[in-house]
C-alpha cells in the first residue's frame, strides 16, 4: 500500500517537468522562428517596390511630360525664329520695308508643332503670331524692350524697322501627372509660347567714303529705285557738287564719309581712299558718319587720276593708283614733253576732232543740274570710231554713257584714234591701267539729305544716318575745277535693293540675324 502513492508521486513529477519542457521548446522555437522572419530578406523588394510604386510612376509622369512640353516649346521657338528672320531680312530702311515684311510673315513661314490640347500636329502660320517693330534694342539682353524701342507710326516711320519682335500666341498643353495630387483644385492644363527678336544688317565693303545725295529725293514723277530700273532715266547726265562752301547738302549733291579706321584724317589720306582702285572701307546701311569740308583740291586729283591726270604726283604713284582702262574724254596734250604723265593744266577739251562723252542737250531737272538723257551718241561715234559698227538696238534705244563705254573696251576699240587724234589708251608714262576694277566707276552711300538736315549737319561730322541705297556713278569727264563747287559730272549705273541689276553684289553684306 504505501509503495502506490510514491510511485504515483513520482509520475506526477514526472509530467510536470515533461510539460514544462515542453513549453520551453516551444518557446524556444517560436523565437528562432521570430528571429529568422526578422532576418529573412527573400521578398523585401517587393514590398519597397510596393511602396515606392506612386512615387516611381509620377516621376515617370513628369519625365514624359517635361519632354513634351520640351518638345512643344521648341517648336514653337522654331517657327518664332523663322518669322522673326524671314521678316527681319525686309528692313532695309526702305520705305516699304514693313509691307513687305508683313508679306514675308504672311507667305514664307509654316512650321508644325506637337503635343499641345489641339490634337494631331498643328501648323504654325502667320494668324499664330504678332508681331511689333523695333527701332533699337535695350543695351543688354536682360533687360526688357520698352516703348521707346517700339516702332509707334508704321505708316510714317517704315524705314526706321531695324528689329521685329514675335511672338507666338500661348498654345494649350495638358500634363499627364494628375497636379491635383500635389494641390487640391489645381489643374493638369496650361499654356506655352515663344518669342524671338530679329534684325537686319546690311552694308557693303570695298566702298568709297563718298555719300551722294539722293537726285530723286523730291522728285515728283520718279524714286531712286524706278530711276536705276530705267535706261532712259539711268543715261541723265547728274551734276554733282561738293558739300562744302559751294553747295548745301541737297539733291545732287556729294560729301564724304568718315574713312576707315588707319586711313588717316587729313585731306591727303581722304583723297588718296577716293583715288585707290583697292579701298578698304565698309558702311552700314543702317548708321553712316560723314565728314564733310576737306579740301577740294586733293579730291579732284582722287577723281582724275582715273582718267590718267597727274597720276604721278599727290602721292598718286602707285599702281593701285593707276588709270582706267579707257580713259577717252575729248582731251589733247597741248604742252609738255611726250613722256609726261599728263596734268590737268596740259590738257585742252575744245580742239576740233576730239569728243569727249557729251552732256546732254537740255538739263530741265533738279534745278538745272540733271539732263534729260538725250546726248548726241551720232557725233561722239562718228568723230571717235568714224564708219566701225555698234548694236543696231541703240538706233532704237539710245544707250547710257556707260553702255557705250563698256562697249569701247569689249570690242577693242580703245585704242582708234578720233579724227583728231586722241586713243582711249592711257598715256605710257602714267601708271599701268587697271583692269581688275573699273576705274571710272565711283561708288557711294545714297543719302536722303533733305529729310537728314532736320536734324544733321550733313556740311561737317554727323554721325547714325540711315543709308536709302548704296550706289555705282560713271564718271563720264575729269573734274574741271579744283574749287569747293567743282562738279563731278556722273551717270547712275547701279543701286543695291530695289531697282538694282545686281552689279553691287559683290560688295554686299546682308545678313539677317537673331538677337533674342
Amino acid at each position: 500500500m504505501s509503495a502506490t502513492p510514491g510511485i504515483k508521486q513520482k509520475d506526477a513529477g514526472s509530467a510536470s517537468g515533461k510539460v514544462t519542457g515542453v513549453r520551453g521548446a516551444k518557446s524556444k522555437t517560436m523565437l528562432r522562428i521570430v528571429r529568422s522572419f526578422w532576418h529573412d530578406q527573400r521578398g523585401i523588394a517587393l514590398i519597397l517596390v510596393s511602396i515606392m510604386l506612386p512615387a516611381i510612376i509620377g516621376f515617370s509622369l513628369l519625365a514624359i511630360d517635361m519632354s513634351r512640353v520640351n518638345n512643344l516649346h521648341n517648336d514653337l521657338q522654331k517657327g518664332a525664329d523663322a518669322f522673326s528672320i524671314a521678316a527681319a531680312a525686309e528692313l532695309d530702311g526702305k520705305s516699304d520695308s514693313i509691307t513687305r515684311a508683313d508679306r514675308a510673315l504672311l507667305t514664307l513661314v509654316s512650321n508644325r508643332y506637337t503635343f499641345s490640347t489641339s490634337g494631331p500636329p498643328q501648323t504654325l502660320a502667320a494668324a499664330g503670331v504678332t508681331r511689333r517693330y523695333l527701332r533699337s534694342l535695350p543695351a543688354t539682353d536682360n533687360l526688357p524692350i520698352v516703348a521707346a524701342n517700339v516702332i509707334t507710326d508704321e505708316l510714317n516711320d517704315p524705314q526706321l524697322a531695324r528689329f521685329v519682335e514675335v511672338s507666338v500666341n500661348p498654345v494649350g498643353f495638358a500634363a499627364i501627372f494628375p497636379a491635383s495630387f500635389l494641390q487640391a483644385g489645381a489643374s493638369n492644363s496650361f499654356t506655352v509660347g515663344a518669342v524671338a527678336v530679329a534684325g537686319f544688317t546690311s552694308g557693303v565693303c570695298d566702298f568709297t567714303p563718298v555719300f551722294i545725295c539722293n537726285p530723286y529725293e523730291n522728285d515728283p514723277d520718279y524714286t531712286l529705285e524706278e530711276a536705276a530700273a530705267s535706261v532712259a532715266l539711268r543715261r541723265r547726265l547728274i551734276e554733282l557738287r561738293k558739300v562744302g562752301n559751294g553747295a548745301a547738302a541737297g539733291p545732287g549733291n556729294f560729301g564724304f564719309l568718315e574713312p576707315p579706321e588707319g586711313v588717316g584724317n587729313g585731306a591727303q589720306a581722304l583723297a588718296q581712299t577716293i583715288a585707290t582702285s583697292r579701298p578698304i572701307g565698309c558702311y552700314n546701311s543702317a548708321s553712316v558718319d560723314t565728314k564733310t569740308g576737306q579740301n577740294a583740291g586733293p579730291v579732284q586729283d582722287a577723281f582724275n587720276v582715273r582718267f590718267g591726270i597727274g597720276a604721278n604726283g599727290n602721292h598718286f604713284d602707285s599702281p593701285e593708283y593707276g588709270p582706267a582702262a579707257n580713259v577717252r574724254k575729248g582731251a589733247i596734250r597741248t604742252s609738255g614733253s611726250a613722256n609726261q604723265c599728263p596734268s590737268m593744266n596740259r590738257l585742252s577739251f575744245t580742239e576740233p576732232g576730239t569728243m569727249g562723252l557729251p552732256r546732254d542737250a537740255a538739263t530741265p531737272y533738279m534745278g538745272g543740274r540733271m539732263g534729260d538723257g538725250n546726248w548726241n551718241f551720232s557725233a561722239y561715234w562718228t568723230t571717235n570710231f568714224g564708219s566701225a559698227t555698234y548694236p543696231s538696238a541703240w538706233d532704237t534705244t539710245k544707250p547710257t554713257r556707260y553702255q557705250v563705254y563698256r562697249y569701247e573696251i569689249s570690242a577693242g576699240l580703245v585704242g582708234t584714234a578720233s579724227t583728231g587724234g586722241e586713243v582711249g589708251t592711257p598715256p605710257a608714262a602714267c601708271q599701268p591701267p587697271v583692269t581688275s576694277v573699273d576705274r571710272r566707276l565711283i561708288y557711294g552711300a545714297i543719302l536722303n539729305c533733305d529729310a537728314l538736315n532736320d536734324t544733321n549737319d550733313l556740311s561737317g561730322h554727323s554721325t547714325g544716318l540711315p543709308v536709302e541705297a548704296f550706289a555705282s556713278f560713271f564718271l563720264t569727264e575729269p573734274v574741271a575745277s579744283p574749287s569747293e563747287d567743282g562738279s563731278v559730272m556722273v551717270e547712275l549705273v547701279d543701286i543695291t535693293g530695289r531697282g538694282g541689276q545686281g552689279t553691287l553684289d559683290n560688295f554686299l553684306r546682308d545678313e539677317a540675324q537673331l538677337y533674342r
